[in-house]
């Protein structure tokens, strides 16, 4: 049997801890890094050299974005649901990175693949389910195994680096932070002992402060649900959602504190920051808000949240998220037109909405002008409040 093994690597902690552990157990160690958009050019180079530094066997780095935006933010922008009504899903990148290393265990002709998921979260059962409905492979988890073991896992990993020669850098030592082109999540020290964020647990947004003085407005124009322009301009949608999340994050949107069930039944407490994502759910929604029938803005929700509930849970691949999307898709044909968003800071709403299939009644606009008359409108009241006016009129006695 080959003795190499696929790592799916960051840079963080976690993911440096996992190479001379695996390394000592006899692997030859070749890393993956999908950059789904969350780094800068300097981040990127540091997590190659972090990887030449550790002694890996290979190194290579993989263009996200277009998968990010095709397999997870288009539908979903369609559900425009979060989990539990809140959280963005910031870490369904997930999905793309496994597939990634898994391509990569091809080209080298491995079945082994590592993460440095812990025991933990919910990450775990993301990666292990998305590998096992792709393929037959055999799945290391050092984290998980040191865990057997340490219960201070972190401090653990920082001191087997350390005793290596290896550093971790400071903001590693006090906080989780996952950051990717759908937005940041920030989780321990004092976020997981349930007191206020400190400072240091800061990301992309601005804070009040440092709020430009001027409001942000922005165009997003969209086809079939898609977003496929900004102010006018045609652009790649991960290119649009990179460029949102710069404009955005100035003002301070899209940042959250959120406490959550987890997939493994824990309560979760993260620092979320999702501006771009933030901004086109708000377009979004307003322009389907118009556009869809009574009926289709009463039942979608079902749907989506369903959809959402699958992928937190690490179901990517199962058919009945494929049989949602169907749904969702087809939910889109006529939500086409501009969207005018702004921002004063914090906040992001619709302001104006342009398109061809908003729902418009000829003759009548609501609370200000009707083409029918008053026995019409009486007519309709009493058949429609029948039931409940007989229920009424024959107990109140």
């Amino acid at each position: 049997m080959s003795k190499d093994i696929v790592l799916a690597f960051s840079g963080g902690l976690d993911t440096s801890f996992c190479v001379p552990y695996l390394k000592e157990r006899g692997w030859n160690v070749h890393t993956v890094f999908a950059d789904t958009g969350g780094v800068d050019a300097e981040e990127r180079a540091f997590i190659e050299e972090r990887a030449a530094e550790l002694g890996v066997a290979s190194h290579v780095t993989v263009d996200g974005g277009p998968a990010i935006w095709e397999g997870f933010v288009k539908p979903f922008v369609w559900a425009g649901e979060g989990y539990q009504g809140q959280y963005p899903l910031l870490v369904s990148d997930r999905y793309l990175i496994v597939e990634a290393a898994l391509k990569r265990c091809e080209e080298l002709g491995t079945k082994a693949i590592a993460h440095g998921c812990t025991g933990m979260g919910n990450d775990q059962v993301r990666f292990d389910l998305a590998v096992k409905a792709l393929g037959d492979y055999e799945i290391v988890a050092p984290i998980r195994e040191i865990q057997k073991e340490h219960t201070e896992v972190r401090a653990y990993e920082q001191k087997y680096l350390e005793e290596r020669g290896f550093g971790v850098r400071a903001k590693q030592k006090a906080y989780t932070i996952n950051e990717n082109l759908l937005g940041l999540t920030m989780s321990g020290g004092e976020i997981d002992r349930w007191q206020a964020p400190g400072e240091g647990a800061v990301g992309w947004c601005k804070p009040r402060s440092e709020w430009p003085t001027q409001p942000l407005r922005v165009k997003v124009s969209f086809v079939n649900g898609e977003a496929v322009a900004l102010d006018g301009e045609k652009m790649d949608g991960h290119k649009m959602l990179a460029k949102l999340n710069g404009l955005f994050a100035q003002y301070g949107v899209g940042r959250g504190l959120y406490t959550g069930d987890t997939t493994i039944g824990l309560k979760g407490r993260i620092i979320f920051e999702a501006p771009g994502l933030t901004a086109l759910l708000t377009a979004h929604r307003a322009l389907e808000e118009a556009v869809l029938s009574k009926q289709q803005n009463r039942f979608k929700p079902d749907v989506a949240r369903k959809w959402v509930e699958l992928v937190y849970e690490g179901f990517f691949h199962d058919p009945l998220k494929t049989d949602l999307e169907a749904f969702l898709q087809s939910s889109q044909s006529t939500v086409n037109g501009d969207v005018v968003i702004e921002t004063q800071g914090g906040l992001v709403s619709a302001v104006a909405i342009e398109s061809k299939h908003i729902l418009n009644a000829k003759g009548a606009t609501y609370a200000q002008a009707a083409d029918w008359g008053v026995a019409e409108a009486e007519g309709f009241i009493k058949l429609f409040g029948m039931s409940s006016t007989l229920w009424a009129e024959i107990n109140r006695k």
